[in-house]
């Protein structure tokens, strides 16, 4: 009588097959989201700057002081800016720290793990000065 089915080597060769595949996505995969991190933390900067700056245009050149202000003009700004200033939250792998006052402000996002979640530091400061570090 002659069972069917697959011997041992044929499954250790199919699992290294599967294990090879796996170590070539997996790194092409983090890169990635780290890509996609980076980016999202910049364009969030750039807009939270960018309400800023409109917020000042129509308020006689004073800036937001509060993070209910900016809102106004942001939808997502509680988002990204805790309520305290200075405070920092956490979206997507970056912190983000946002520091409002009625004479200015500065906005950072920092990755929340250098090289893994992101690699670049993303600050904006008063008058839209945008940076990369």
């Amino acid at each position: 009588m002659k069972i069917k089915g697959f011997t041992l080597v044929e499954i250790m060769i199919i699992v290294a097959i599967i294990a090879l595949l796996a170590a070539i996505a997996v790194p092409n995969f983090l890169n990635a989201k780290m890509t996609a991190n980076t980016q999202a933390a910049k364009e969030n900067i750039r807009n939270l700057s960018a309400a800023c700056e409109r917020y000042a245009a129509a308020n006689n050149g004073a800036y937001p002081a509060t993070v209910a202000q900016l809102t106004a003009f942001i939808n997502t700004a509680g988002s990204f800016c805790a309520d305290a200033t200075g405070a920092v939250t956490t979206s997507k792998g970056y912190q983000y720290r946002c520091t409002l006052a009625a004479n200015g402000y500065t906005l950072v996002a920092n990755p929340v793990t250098a090289g893994t979640t992101g690699t670049v530091t993303y600050t904006a400061t008063t008058g839209g000065m945008f940076t990369p570090l």
